[in-house]
C-alpha cells in the first residue's frame, strides 16, 4: 500500500495441539504471519500441568531465538503477532494474555476488535473488576473468570454472545486448546492437520511453513476444541449473516494463503483483470506498487494486453529512519522505500496499479518520482473501490476525516496526485473477484456496518462516523509540499 500512515495489519494467531516441540512449530508459523503484526510477538505453551508464556515487543525473529524456544517445553502452544487496533502499543498489551482465576490458568490470543468492549469494561469496573491492560481482549478473560460453567468451552459458549464485533480467538488452559470465530466471521481462521494432530492459524500460509495440510476454514460462529488427534465442533451464539472482511483479499492476507475458502492470489488476479476491463487505457507498460499490488497488476496487464514490468523497486529493509528537517530533498521518505527503474519508464506511458489509496500523500510523491525518472504519462489504477469509511472490526484505520475519498471526487484526487488518469475498481467488480460477494463486509467502501457500535456520549460511534459529522475537507496540497 502506498500511504505512509495507512491501513495497519491487524493480528495473527496460531494454535497447535498435542505435538512435540510445539513452541518451535508455533514460532515458525508466526514467521509466516509476521505481515499481520510487527509490534510484538508471544507464545504460550502447556505441558499438561502448567502454562508458560514468553512475549516481547518486536519481530518474531527478535523475540524467539533458539535458547528461548528451548525453555518453552510443552506439547500444545498458542502464538500471536500483534499490531494494536485496540489498546496502546506496549508490553502489557502484548499477547497472549495469561491470567489465573478460579478455573485455573488461561491464556488467550485474539485477532479482531470488540466494539462493545468499553461498555462491558465500565460495567465490570463498576462492579469491582481491576484491569491490567487497555486491550479489549482482557474483557473476554474477565467474562470467563465470572462464568461458573465447569468446562472452558461451556464458559466460552456462555460469555461470547455478550461481546459484539470481530474475534478470531485461540484460548488455552493447561489441558485444552480451543479456537472460535465470531458469528459474522469478520476475521479469518483456518483449520489444518499436522501429522495426526490439528492446528489452527489466521492464514493457511502458516501451515505451509510447518508442513501442515489446510483442511478448511473454521466457520463463522464455530468453536472447535483441539485434542490429541481429536476434534470437537459446536456453534455458539445466534444465527446471523456471514460478513467476512473483503479487505483481507485486497491487502492484508498473503497471496499464497487461502482464507474464507478462497485463494487470495486468485482473488487479487481476478480483481486486476476486472479492473483492466472496467478502466482500460492506452499505455506502454504496467507496474505494481510492491508488494501487495503485484498480483492485481499482473491481472490488469493480462486483461489490457500490456507488458508487466518491475518498474518500481521496494526496499524491504526500511525501519524507522530519521530524516533531518533541514534536508533539502522533499520526497526523502518515499525515496527511501521506493525507487523507479529509469531504464524501464523513461519515455513511456506507465500504468501504476495499487491496492488502495487512503490519504494519497505518498502516492503523490511516488507519481512525482516516476515522472522525474522520465515517464511521460502516469495512469493510476486502484484494485479496490474508494475507501470512504474507517473500519471498526479489527483493522487500525485512519478516521474518516483523513480518508481522501470521503471528501473528494475521483477527478479531484487525480488532480491532487498529478496523474494523467485515475480509476478505481467498482464495488461490484471487487465482489465478483472475491466470489460470493454477499458474504463480505464492505463497510470501508460502502459505510454499511453490519454490527452496531457501543454508545459513546449518548450517541453511536457508528452513527457519528457514518453520518460524516463535522468532517472538514482535507487540503489537496499538504503544507510541507509545494506545487
Amino acid at each position: 500500500m502506498s500511504d505512509h500512515r495507512h491501513w495497519r495489519e491487524e493480528c495473527g494467531v496460531v494454535g497447535i495441539a498435542g505435538v512435540d516441540a510445539a513452541a518451535e512449530l508455533a514460532s515458525l508459523a508466526l514467521h509466516a504471519l509476521q505481515h499481520r503484526g510487527q509490534e510484538s510477538a508471544g507464545i504460550t505453551v502447556s505441558d499438561g500441568h502448567r502454562l508458560l508464556t514468553h512475549k516481547k515487543m518486536g519481530l518474531v525473529a527478535d523475540v524467539f531465538d533458539e535458547a528461548t524456544i528451548r525453555t518453552l517445553t510443552g506439547t500444545s502452544a498458542l502464538g500471536h503477532v500483534r499490531y494494536s487496533t485496540s489498546g496502546t502499543s506496549n508490553i502489557l498489551n502484548a499477547q497472549p494474555l495469561q491470567v489465573t482465576s478460579h478455573r485455573g490458568t488461561m491464556s488467550v490470543a485474539h485477532n479482531g476488535n470488540l466494539v462493545n468492549a468499553p461498555e462491558l469494561r465500565r460495567e465490570m469496573e463498576d462492579d469491582g473488576s481491576i484491569f491490567a491492560t487497555t486491550s479489549d481482549t482482557e474483557v473476554v478473560l474477565h467474562l470467563l473468570a465470572r462464568s461458573h460453567a465447569e468446562l472452558l468451552e461451556d464458559a466460552l459458549a456462555e460469555v461470547l454472545p455478550r461481546v459484539r464485533g470481530a474475534y478470531s480467538l485461540v484460548v488455552m488452559s493447561r489441558d485444552s486448546l480451543i479456537a472460535v470465530r465470531d458469528p459474522h466471521g469478520f476475521r479469518p481462521l483456518c483449520l489444518g492437520r499436522y501429522q495426526d494432530r490439528y492446528v489452527v492459524a489466521s492464514e493457511s500460509c502458516a501451515f505451509d511453513i510447518i508442513g501442515a495440510e489446510y483442511l478448511r476454514d473454521i466457520e463463522a460462529g464455530e468453536m472447535v476444541v483441539l485434542g490429541n488427534g481429536e476434534l470437537a465442533s459446536r456453534h455458539i451464539g445466534r444465527e446471523t449473516k456471514e460478513k467476512c472482511c473483503v479487505f483481507e483479499h485486497v491487502y492484508f492476507s498473503r497471496p499464497d494463503s487461502r482464507i474464507f475458502g478462497q485463494s487470495v492470489e486468485e482473488a487479487r488476479r481476478r480483481s486486476g483483470e476486472i479492473l483492466g476491463r472496467e478502466a482500460p487505457v492506452e499505455a506502454d507498460l504496467v507496474c505494481a506498487v510492491p508488494d501487495s499490488s503485484n498480483t492485481a497488476a499482473l491481472g490488469f496487464a493480462r486483461a489490457a494486453g500490456l507488458p508487466f514490468e518491475m518498474a518500481l523497486i521496494r526496499n524491504h529493509y526500511v525501519g524507522r529512519t530519521f530524516i533531518s528537517p533541514a534536508q533539502k530533498v522533499r520526497d526523502m521518505s518515499c525515496r527511501i522505500k521506493f525507487n523507479p527503474v529509469a531504464q524501464l519508464v523513461a519515455g513511456k506511458r506507465v500504468v501504476v496499479v495499487d491496492d488502495s489509496i487512503v490519504r494519497g500523500t505518498t502516492m503523490r510523491k511516488l507519481v512525482k518520482l516516476l515522472k522525474q525518472a522520465g515517464a511521460v504519462e502516469v495512469h493510476l489504477r486502484i484494485a479496490s473501490p474508494p475507501v470512504t469509511n474507517p473500519c471498526f472490526y479489527g483493522i487500525d484505520t485512519p478516521v474518516r476525516t483523513e480518508l481522501i475519498a470521503s471528501s473528494h471526487t475521483v477527478e479531484e484526487i487525480a488532480t491532487y496526485l498529478r496523474v494523467d488518469s485515475l480509476a478505481y475498481l467498482s464495488l461490484d467488480g471487487l465482489m465478483e473477484a472475491s466470489g460470493e460477494g454477499d458474504r463480505y463486509c464492505d463497510a470501508c467502501f460502502s459505510g454499511d456496518y453490519p454490527v452496531p457500535f457501543a454508545l459513546e456520549n449518548g450517541k453511536d460511534v457508528f452513527d457519528r462516523h457514518a453520518a460524516g459529522e463535522e468532517i472538514p475537507v482535507q487540503p489537496l496540497v499538504p503544507d510541507d509540499e509545494g506545487p
